[in-house]
C-alpha cells in the first residue's frame, strides 16, 4: 500500500480553516457586495458624494472623482467599516507601532480588529511613509499597477491612473486609515525604545510612554543615503545645491538650472524626467546602468501579464522549490533563459540602448542581482531627444566653484555646471531608536536584519518588525505579516524553537545574498520572491486561499482582493478559542 501522510490533527494551531483552505466564494449576479471590496465606479469606495472640481491638496487641476473621494476620506474620516465582533480568544494587549505607512497602517487596522490597544507614532505630518509629502519627489509613481498595489479589503478605486501618482497613493492610504479607525499620532516622533520587564518603554516627545509590544514599521526607504562628497563646503558657498532625491519636491526649482541627478534606480529616472523638461541641462550620472522593464513590452503586453504573475516569479531560482519550479529550474532550465532574454531583446530594441550606448553589463536574467526596475515614461525618449544625457559608469569624485559657479567633478576627469545635485542613491535601513543590545540581536554579523519570516527577530521576545519586506505587493505583504503577529501575539502559532528559526533566517539570507548579488537592502527587499514570501506567511498560520484561485494567478496577474478572507478567518479561530493565561501574551522582553 503506497504511503500517505497523516493528516495533521484538526486544532492543532487553532487557525485551520476546513482543508487549510479560506473559502472565496464567488457572489451571484447582482448580489450585493460589501464595501470597499466591490471594484467598481470611483463613487463606490464608501459610497460618498460625488463633488465636481474637487482639489487634491497641492494639485492645481481638478481631481478625478476617485481622487476626489480619496481626498475627502482622508481629510474628514466619512468613511468606517463596521466595528468587527469582540475576539473572545484574545486578551488585549497595549501595541506601540513606530511608523503610519503602508505597514504601519495595516499591522494597527488588524490588530485592533483582533481587538488590542493600538498606538501608532509617526514624526511626519501625514500618513503614507514614503508616500508623505515630506518625502514625495516629483515624478513619484508606483512600480506596480493600482490593482496590484492594493489592500486585500481596499483596493484602489478605478479612477486613478494604472500607475497612480505619489499624491494619490498618500490620499488612499489617508481614506485607508480612515476606513479602518485608524489614528495615528502625528508629528511625533519615537527617540528610543527598550525592553523594560515585560513590555517596551518609549521616548516620545520628551516623556515616557509603556506598552506590552513593540512593532518596528519604520520602513526600509525611511532615510536616503547621500555620499559625502568632498568640497561640498566650496561648492555650496557658490550657490550649489546639494539634497536627496526625497528633500527635492518641487520640479521648479530646477528651472533654468544645470542638474545633475546621482544614480541609475527607479526614483533617479523617475525626478529625471520633470526636470528635464525645465532644466538648462540634465545629466544622470549612473554608477552602472540597469535593466529596465518596459510598462508596456513591445508597446502592448503590459508588464504584470509577465513578471506579476506566479509564473512570472518562478522564473527565479528560489531558495526551495515547488512544483512547475523544479520543472523551469530543472529539464526546463533553458525556457525559463529564453524567455527573460527575450525580453531583454525587446527592451534593448524598444527603449534603442544600442543606439545611445545604455546597453547594461550580462543580460536580462541577471535583473534580479540589481534592482528589478520599471521603465519610467519619458526617460528614455528624453535621452533620444537630447534633453537627458546618461553618463554611464560614472562617480562623482568632487564637487568645486569654478569661476564663481558651482561645478562637479567626475571620475574621468570632466568637470560639468552642477547648480543642483540631486541624489537618488537608495536608503540606509537603521532602527536608531533601538539600544545597543536588541540591535546586536535583531541583526547578524554583516548588519542584515535577521526576521524570521521578515517579521520576528530570533530571540527578542515583544518585538516585531512589519514593511522589511519590500516587494511588487507591497500591500499584500505587509498585511498577511500583520495577520501573521496578531496570530503569534495571541499564541496561536505552532513555531520552530529559536535555533531552528535562526536557521531558517541564515539559510534565507545566504539564498538571498546569492540571487541578488548582495542588493536586498540588508534582507528587507525580497523581490521577485513577493509571492512565496505570502504562502509561507500563510502556511505558519495553515491559511490559504483555495488552490484554484492561486491556479489563476499563474497566468493572470496576482489579485491581492484574493486574500480578503484571511483575516476574518484568523479573527474567527481566534474568537472560538478559550482565552489564553495571560503569561501566552507577556513573554518577558528582556535580553540575555
Amino acid at each position: 500500500m503506497p504511503h500517505r501522510t497523516p493528516r495533521r490533527p484538526p486544532g492543532r494551531r487553532g487557525l485551520h480553516a476546513r482543508a487549510g483552505r479560506l473559502p472565496v466564494p464567488a457572489p451571484r449576479r447582482g448580489a450585493h457586495v460589501p464595501q470597499p471590496l466591490r471594484r467598481g465606479v470611483p463613487g463606490d469606495l464608501g459610497g460618498l458624494p460625488r463633488r465636481a472640481g474637487a482639489l487634491l491638496p497641492g494639485a492645481g487641476r481638478p481631481a478625478t472623482r476617485a481622487e476626489g473621494h480619496l481626498r475627502d476620506a482622508g481629510r474628514h474620516g466619512r468613511l468606517r467599516h463596521r466595528a468587527p465582533p469582540a475576539v473572545r480568544g484574545v486578551l488585549t494587549v497595549r501595541i506601540a507601532i513606530i511608523g503610519a505607512g503602508v505597514a504601519g497602517l495595516t499591522t494597527a487596522k488588524v490588530l485592533q480588529q483582533a481587538g488590542h490597544d493600538v498606538t501608532v507614532l509617526d514624526r511626519a505630518p501625514d500618513v503614507g511613509g514614503v508616500w508623505s509629502a515630506t518625502r514625495r519627489y516629483p515624478g513619484l509613481t508606483t512600480q506596480s499597477p493600482a490593482r496590484q498595489y492594493s489592500f486585500s479589503d481596499f483596493p484602489m478605486p478605478d479612477g486613478l491612473p494604472e500607475w497612480p501618482t505619489g499624491e494619490q497613493v498618500q490620499a488612499w492610504l489617508a481614506a485607508y486609515a480612515a476606513e479602518f479607525g485608524v489614528r495615528p499620532r502625528l508629528g511625533t516622533e519615537v527617540t528610543a525604545a527598550r525592553p523594560d520587564g515585560d513590555g517596551w518603554a518609549l521616548s516620545v516627545e520628551g516623556s515616557e510612554e509603556r506598552f506590552d509590544r513593540l512593532v518596528v514599521a519604520n520602513g526600509v526607504f525611511c532615510e536616503p543615503a547621500v555620499p559625502a562628497y568632498p568640497g561640498v563646503g566650496e561648492f555650496t558657498a557658490a550657490g550649489g545645491r546639494l539634497v536627496a532625491g526625497t528633500g527635492f519636491h518641487d520640479a521648479e526649482e530646477a528651472r533654468g538650472r544645470h542638474v545633475l541627478v546621482v544614480g541609475y534606480g527607479k526614483s533617479a529616472c523617475d525626478v529625471t524626467v520633470p526636470i528635464s523638461g525645465v532644466a538648462a541641462s540634465t545629466d544622470v550620472i549612473a554608477r552602472q546602468v540597469l535593466w529596465k522593464v518596459p510598462r508596456r513590452i513591445a508597446g502592448v503586453v503590459n508588464f504584470k501579464m509577465l513578471l506579476l504573475t506566479r509564473m512570472g516569479e518562478a522564473l527565479f531560482r528560489y531558495v526551495r522549490l515547488r512544483g512547475v519550479e523544479r520543472f523551469l529550474h530543472g529539464p526546463g532550465d533553458g525556457l525559463h533563459r529564453r524567455l527573460l532574454r527575450s525580453l531583454g531583446t525587446v527592451s534593448v530594441r524598444q527603449f534603442g540602448l544600442a543606439r545611445h550606448d545604455l546597453v547594461p553589463p550580462g543580460s536580462m536574467e541577471d535583473i534580479v542581482r540589481g534592482a528589478i526596475g520599471l521603465a519610467t515614461e519619458g526617460f528614455f525618449e528624453g535621452v533620444a531627444e537630447g534633453r537627458i544625457t546618461v553618463r554611464r559608469d560614472r562617480t562623482i569624485t568632487r564637487l568645486l566653484a569654478r569661476d564663481g559657479a558651482p561645478h562637479a567633478e567626475l571620475d574621468d576627469g570632466v568637470v560639468l555646471p552642477a547648480d543642483l545635485v540631486v541624489c537618488a542613491t537608495g536608503f540606509t535601513q537603521g532602527v536608531p531608536f533601538l539600544p545597543d543590545a536588541v540591535r546586536d540581536a535583531v541583526l547578524d554579523d554583516r548588519g542584515n536584519f535577521a526576521l524570521y519570516r521578515q517579521i520576528r527577530p530570533v530571540g527578542v521576545p515583544g518585538l516585531y518588525f512589519n514593511g522589511y519586506n519590500s516587494s511588487f505587493f507591497s500591500p499584500l505583504n505587509a498585511e498577511m505579516a500583520a495577520v501573521w503577529i496578531a496570530a503569534d501575539l495571541a499564541g496561536a502559532l505552532d513555531l520552530p524553537d529559536d535555533a531552528a528559526m535562526a536557521r531558517a533566517v541564515a539559510e534565507q539570507t545566504a539564498f538571498m545574498d546569492a540571487a541578488t548579488d548582495g542588493h536586498h537592502c540588508r534582507a528587507t527587499k525580497i523581490i521577485p520572491f513577493s509571492m512565496h514570501n505570502v504562502d509561507e506567511v500563510l502556511g505558519d498560520l495553515d491559511l490559504q486561499i483555495p488552490a484554484r484561485v492561486r491556479a489563476s494567478h499563474w497566468l493572470n496577474p496576482v489579485d491581492p482582493t484574493a486574500y480578503r478572507g484571511v483575516t476574518p478567518a484568523l479573527l474567527a479561530r481566534l474568537a472560538a478559542r478559550p482565552a489564553p493565561p495571560r503569561a501566552a501574551v507577556e513573554q518577558p522582553a528582556v535580553l540575555p
